[in-house]
């Protein structure tokens, strides 16, 4: 849970960052938070100060993988407790990365959530972790983490199971999203294979590059 905190390394009008998330005890409430710009956080309590460009319904949760954390605590050296990289779910056993968009997860016994993209890293990020470069180290490694959209509300603690209702057919994943978007625009035409779960900001970024370059994708 993220609560507001001035710093300077934020382009937050007031220079607030919710992004230093920490433990909680006990149920959290999770639901549709509204429309990006307006919504903020999934998570009842939870703090998203630049709302330009995080939260809303489809980024109302982001969760990252503990094993992916474990990974980054052995190359930079340095603890990385749960909530590190600003995410409300931190996951043990969940290929994050490899999760589908459209992918759906049961998280406790109520909640639903609905994979729809990976995590642009910026400014803020790189200056809450203090680590030189991290922006570009963090795309050119992949691991992104997801953003994911409430399908159906609910109630969530620490310790829940997750269990994957729904895996879609087609072949895009969390990681291919993000190479498109970041490192690798020619595979953006293979993103509109995901359809409506696709975050809206990748529709267009796919549909932009198809209409300019045609829609061969390439591997």
């Amino acid at each position: 849970m993220g609560r507001p905190k001035a710093v300077e390394y934020t382009d937050q009008p007031e220079g607030l960052t919710g992004i230093d998330k920490q433990p909680v005890d006990g149920p959290v409430r999770v639901a549709a938070p509204g429309q990006k710009g307006i919504g903020a956080s999934g998570l009842a309590g939870d703090a998203v100060c630049d709302t330009r460009h995080h939260g809303g319904d489809d980024q109302a949760v982001y969760a990252f993988a503990r094993e992916d954390l474990d990974d980054w605590e052995r190359t930079l050296g340095r603890p990385l407790p749960s909530g590190s990289f600003g995410e409300n779910l931190t996951t043990e056993g969940v290929d994050v990365s490899g999760a589908k968009i459209g992918e759906r997860w049961r998280v406790g016994s109520e909640l639903v959530l609905e994979v729809t993209s990976g995590r642009i890293p910026c400014r803020t990020f790189q200056g809450h972790l203090g680590e030189k470069g991290w922006v570009r180290r963090f795309t050119q490694d992949g691991r992104s983490g997801a953003y994911l959209r409430v399908v159906e509300p609910g109630e969530i603690r620490a310790g829940d199971a997750i269990e994957i209702l729904h895996r879609p057919a087609h072949e895009v994943t969390v990681a291919l999203q993000f190479r498109a978007v970041t490192t690798e625009r020619k595979l953006l035409p293979q993103l509109l294979a995901a359809g409506d779960a696709l975050h809206p900001e990748s529709t267009r970024q796919a549909r932009q590059y198809v209409e300019k370059y045609g829609a061969q994708a390439h591997s």
